[in-house]
């Protein structure tokens, strides 16, 4: 592994796919369901690889290539065997809502002060990660690494490669049920960051309002609890007034309270900015500056993105959905100030045999709201057309162009899983 590091340590870069290589870099040839990178060697070298990193056989001998066993277990301890050599602090970060705002937030926070690493978009698998760990350079003061996950075990493979400083559970909800099992199978897999954090004696940021992530971690002195609760938080914060984008005004301690206003909508958003606030505290970031820094930020890539088109206004919000994520969106929404509110809502995926219960649920919490005007994607809702006869329904988003593209002067919320292309519809809004 050593002489795999030099060589990674000489190339300019990182990359598992053919079709973003770096000229200079390292190239690691993984193999998918539907792909074998290790066919393209030839390819990755002629696009500019220095070195590449597969299973092929026919390669032994090349000066250019290593030739191992498995790819992915090699990019996985190359990853491990790197983060040894990096002193810096690594902030680690899962849970099921929340966690790439709350990196992003935690990234803009750090970056007023410090040279930041952060996980580059949802880069937060058993690829992604050590991905992440393998882009931090020796200019880097500090990282922020995300680590998602949807099967038992996962959380704790990745932890041991990220062997994280500081680290933080956003929340936990129902999500991923197919893999996990259970709700509490959920809460176990999560609390595998407390596990090793407190293993290795690290800093554990809390919600400390928040009974299943106390629940979870049991008793650690080394935390930096955050919440609404004045009396007992390290940083504590509030909502200061209903609106589309989040306003709230928070402390450290005994000091006076800073107001915020944000880009990021739903009041359900305070938990993330409570967050990056306590770490930017920690970590000797000014308050001003972890209020500019929060205002600042804006959210991309469909996560509670706010966009107003030549006909509507419309808050898109699809690129994850579950039970407790589509249920805040759902009763923020419903909260909201403003006239011809509309839902755009795609199915909530991986819920295994719970998935009817779900959707069952959802739809009666829709009815209880008072929404008329929705439109809702995907086969899980279809079983229920007689009983709300009023809604809209289609299998696919495809379906559903022709429709949603009439409306006009209205209030949309488009929320659905990442699977149900929800998101395609912006330009049809």
């Amino acid at each position: 592994m050593e002489q795999l590091y030099q060589i990674y340590r000489r190339c300019n870069g990182i990359s598992t796919d053919t079709r973003n290589i770096t000229e200079g870099s390292l190239f690691v040839a993984l193999k998918g369901a539907n792909f074998d990178a290790n066919t393209m060697i030839d390819k990755a070298l002629s696009a500019g690889a220095a070195h590449v990193v597969t299973t092929n056989g026919n390669y032994a001998g090349d000066p250019r290539a290593t030739v191992v066993d498995d790819t992915l277990l090699t990019l996985q301890q190359l990853a491990a065997h790197h983060r040894t050599q990096l002193d810096i602090p690594i902030v680690g970060i899962t849970g099921t809502n929340g966690k790439t705002t709350t990196k992003e937030l935690i990234a803009a926070v750090l970056r007023t002060k410090y040279n930041v690493y952060a996980t580059k978009g949802n880069f937060n698998n058993h690829i992604g990660v050590p991905l992440s760990l393998l882009n931090i350079t020796d200019d880097c003061d500090i990282a922020v690494i995300e680590m998602g996950a949807n099967h038992p075990g996962e959380i704790r493979d990745l932890v041991s490669i990220v062997r994280p400083t500081a680290g933080l559970i956003t929340n936990v909800g129902i999500a991923h049920i197919e893999g996990f099992g259970s709700f509490d199978g959920v809460k176990r897999t999560k609390a595998e960051l407390y596990n090793q954090l407190k293993a290795d004696g690290a800093t554990v940021f809390i919600n400390a309002t928040n009974e299943n992530l106390i629940g979870m971690l049991g008793d650690y002195d080394r935390c930096i609890s955050y919440g609404t609760d004045a009396d007992t938080c390290f940083v504590d914060g509030h909502v200061t007034e209903p609106a589309e984008t989040l306003h709230f005004a928070w402390r450290h301690g005994a000091n006076a309270y800073r107001e915020v206003t944000t880009h990021l909508t739903g009041a359900y958003n305070l938990e993330n900015a409570l967050a990056a606030a306590a770490v930017g505290t920690f970590f000797d970031v000014g308050e001003a500056s972890i209020c500019e820094a929060i205002s600042l930020y804006e959210p991309t890539n469909s996560r509670s993105q706010i966009v107003v088109t030549q006909r509507n206004r419309v808050i898109m919000d699809a690129y994850n959905a579950n039970p407790s994520s589509m249920t805040a969106s759902l009763e923020n929404f419903a909260a909201l100030p403003g006239e011809g509110k509309t839902l755009i809502l795609g199915a909530m995926r991986e819920l295994g045999t719970e998935s009817r219960d779900h959707h069952a649920a959802l739809l009666r919490r829709i009815d209880e709201l008072g929404f008329s005007d929705v439109y809702l994607v995907g086969d899980e809702f279809s079983e229920f057309k007689n009983q709300y006869a009023a809604y809209h329904y289609y299998s696919t988003v495809e379906q559903a162009v022709d429709d949603v593209s009439r409306l006009t002067s209205r209030y949309i919320l488009v929320k659905g899983s990442n699977s149900t292309k929800l998101g395609s519809l912006q330009e049809h809004l």
